[in-house]
């Protein structure tokens, strides 16, 4: 089949009312960058906020991460499938506002409880970002032109968890950390108004479907047989505990193990780069050489790297020093950054009839895995960096084999094996 005109595609946008490609893709990845934003500006508030709301265990501050993502995972199998009955942006105005209602009850929490429902909250309501603008992209592009938008999106959004630290860190220089929460509401209105004025829905009334439970569990059976979709999802899910696990862990590991105190959110920053670099170069490699070839060579580039770097930290005693370990960290989150584009678009490429709720079914399953591993790696922290190396070394051995069994049954026409 021949490759998409792109030129084509792009012209067809237009005529339905869509900004620029530019535009577009920054309006997406402010959308999608709040739950990067509510999670990577808390960080350096992280040990205020324990100690504000009496949280002893200091490994249970890691919580206030990992409920965001728990929020996700639940509320995807949700706004998926409503975005398929009302509509993308109506979905997406529903999730924005439970969103700030969230907000609202992590300012007001007065115990540590408390704060993790409205967490969860804020989760819940930023699974929109995820699962409803997958579906939206898919919408409107497919094939690796939907891979390169999604890694434009990524560049953009990569500029979020850059910053964020350093301004919630900047924020509590002068405030306490309950006017985090008042930033994140004014983002979210921004980002809400923008997309509102510029972004047109793309599902037209004629291909909506009820929303009932027997269509999702139909649409669920339907998707769990496609063997494509299913192992790139795992291996997404798995590659998306890694990066779960350094979240839950950053703080710890950077102010407390190698005392960096104030200087966190510029390292944190410095590591994040990685990301924006990997999704520039696979936005400029992905329509050259397919998702295939780039998600081999990833995973094949990761597991000598991380294998290499274990047996360094176990002769170190777990202390590597400071700058190997940014350089590690920063190489291995590059090869993370040109697999996670291309593993949901290659997941999502088989379901163009079931955008919604297939882009809900493989974010929540792969957000659900990652909140299991990361959370379980993150609680295993001891003061060294050992269990988080291993278990990166673990977590991406075993996407190697979930990604080559999917592999097999992989078709992507723009792809000459």
């Amino acid at each position: 089949m021949a490759q998409v005109d792109n030129k084509a595609q792009e012209a067809a946008m237009r005529k339905k009312g869509f900004p620029s490609l530019t535009e577009f893709v920054i309006i997406l990845s402010f959308m999608m960058s709040l739950t990067a934003l509510s999670i990577d500006a808390m960080l350096p508030a992280l040990p205020e906020i324990a100690g504000d709301l009496g949280v002893a265990n200091p490994n249970d501050r890691q919580l206030i991460v990992s409920m965001i993502f728990f929020g996700s995972a639940i509320g995807q199998l949700f706004f998926g499938p409503l975005s398929d009955n009302i509509g993308r942006k109506k979905a997406i105005y529903a999730g924005y506002g439970l969103y700030l209602a969230g907000s609202l009850v992590c300012i007001l929490a007065v115990n540590f409880p408390m704060l993790l429902i409205g967490r969860f909250m804020q989760g819940f309501g930023t699974s929109t970002s995820m699962s409803v603008m997958m579906a939206l992209v898919r919408d409107s592009y497919s094939g690796r032109r939907m891979a390169q938008v999604m890694s434009f999106t990524m560049m953009v959004f990569i500029l979020v968890p850059m910053v964020a630290p350093t301004l919630g860190q900047f924020i509590m220089s002068f405030s306490s950390w309950r006017a985090l929460f008042g930033v994140f509401m004014a983002f979210a209105a921004i980002a809400l108004t923008w997309f509102t004025l510029r972004i047109p829905e793309t599902l037209s009334e004629e291909n909506r479907a009820p929303f009932s439970f027997r269509r999702i569990f139909s649409a669920i059976t339907e998707i769990v047989k496609i063997p494509q979709t299913v192992g790139f999802a795992l291996a997404g899910g798995l590659m998306a505990g890694i990066f779960q696990s350094y979240l839950n862990s950053a703080q710890q590991i950077f102010q407390e193990q190698y005392a960096l105190g104030d200087k966190f959110p510029a390292i944190f920053a410095i590591i994040s780069l990685a990301l924006g670099l990997a999704a520039f170069t696979n936005a400029n490699l992905v329509m050259r050489y397919g998702m295939r070839k780039l998600v081999n060579i990833a995973l094949t580039f990761l597991i000598i790297l991380s294998g290499v770097f274990l047996v360094a930290v176990f002769v170190l005693d777990g202390h590597p020093p400071l700058v190997v370990f940014i350089a590690y960290l920063m190489l291995f989150f590059f090869g993370n950054g040109i697999l996670r584009g291309n593993m949901n678009t290659m997941a999502m490429q088989p379901l163009a009839h079931l955008a919604g709720i297939g882009a809900a079914a493989i974010g929540s399953f792969a957000t659900f895995t990652g909140m299991a591993l990361g959370t379980l790696i993150g609680r295993a922290y001891n003061g060294t960096v050992t269990p988080m190396v291993i278990g990166m070394v673990v977590l991406t051995g075993v996407s190697i084999f979930v990604a080559r069994w999917a592999q097999v049954h992989y078709v992507d026409p723009e792809e000459e094996d």
